[in-house]
């Protein structure tokens, strides 16, 4: 396997911690091997909370431990690879943002800790028993999507009451997505919104399955959550854009940075700084099967005005009542 290719050792460049040179690191120090599906290294700021939540608990790369940042450059069909090079590193701890890397990881070792980063159903997944007792070697944290995952659906139409054809834009590899669309059915059933489920497997299939939805006719648009989504959001939004669809996102990101309409999201760094702690607590001694799994207890609603006025729509009242952040 070729090394350069999928591993980039994270330097002080990148996230302010000391350089230091991989091949250097003290073989008595413990290894964090970060396996995600992000291309590049933390230059996207995206898991930059967690790493500052290490350092903050008083943990220097290449000085008191050795950090290894393992990327399937948007290609998951790279995380069994990627995991057997932790074995092969011999990482004491392997943390994972998204659940076909921490299938990947349990597949490849069922002792060494892996620390979940916000996963999605890490029950239904199978990837630990239960969140009170793991029972494996898989904590940390979960955010029950399924469940978000209606109540973005209720957003959404509760803010366009008219539409009733939704595009939906879902990782479906990703076991976690499969779950989503389920509650995205029931919900819609309810609602009286009809689905267009997209498999988007890279970002090459994003264009077709806009032209296709403009094809039948879809109203507006909402994605799952999955980290293709995080990763291709500029792309999404200016697709969305482009077609002239109203969409609810997962990532509020995708509304702050990129002038997404809608987001319905948790307090995403909270959630990854809080994943510090868990490898705190392993390399301290504690077991992975008798550590807890946390879920996120505060979320955000954001709208973008601007783009909704772009659109051509009117946010009802009572809808801007329950939002968190606006942007005008």
């Amino acid at each position: 396997m070729n090394r350069r290719a999928f591993i980039t050792l994270l330097s002080g460049a990148a996230i302010a911690w000391p350089l230091a040179a991989h091949a250097q690191a003290p073989r008595n120090i413990p290894r964090l091997c970060f396996l995600t599906y992000d291309p590049g290294t933390l230059q996207s700021n995206r898991f930059n909370a967690f790493f500052q939540g290490l350092r903050d608990l008083g943990y220097a790369n290449g000085q008191n431990i050795s950090i290894d940042y393992l990327s399937a450059e948007g290609r998951g069909e790279r995380f069994p690879a990627l995991a057997a090079e932790c074995l092969r590193l011999k990482a004491d701890v392997i943390v994972v943002s998204t659940t076909p890397a921490a299938q990947a990881a349990m597949a490849a070792s069922r002792t060494i800790p892996i620390i979940m980063i916000g996963l999605g159903d890490p029950v239904r997944t199978g990837l630990i028993n239960s969140l009170a007792q793991p029972g494996g070697n898989v904590t940390g944290l979960s955010l029950m999507v399924p469940e978000v995952a209606a109540k973005r659906l209720g957003l959404l139409k509760e803010a366009i009451p008219d539409i009733s054809r939704v595009l939906v834009l879902a990782y479906l590899a990703d076991p976690i997505a499969p779950l989503q669309v389920k509650a995205l059915e029931e919900a819609g059933g309810s609602l009286g919104v009809a689905l267009q489920v997209h498999d988007i497997r890279s970002a090459d299939d994003l264009p077709a399955a806009f032209e296709t939805s403009a094809k039948e006719h879809a109203e507006a648009l909402l994605t799952t959550a999955e980290s293709i989504f995080a990763a291709q959001g500029a792309r999404v939004t200016e697709l969305a854009a482009r077609y002239k669809l109203p969409a609810m996102y997962c990532y509020s990101t995708l509304v702050v940075d990129f002038g997404g309409l809608m987001a319905y999201d948790v307090s995403y760094p909270d959630v990854i700084r809080r994943a510090a702690s868990y490898v705190d607590r392993i390399l301290k001694g504690a077991k992975a099967s008798n550590l807890p799994v946390e879920q996120p207890i505060k979320f955000e609603f954001s709208i973008n005005l601007k783009t909704a006025k772009t659109l051509g729509l009117t946010i009802p009242p009572g809808v801007l009542a329950i939002v968190d952040k606006v942007i005008e």
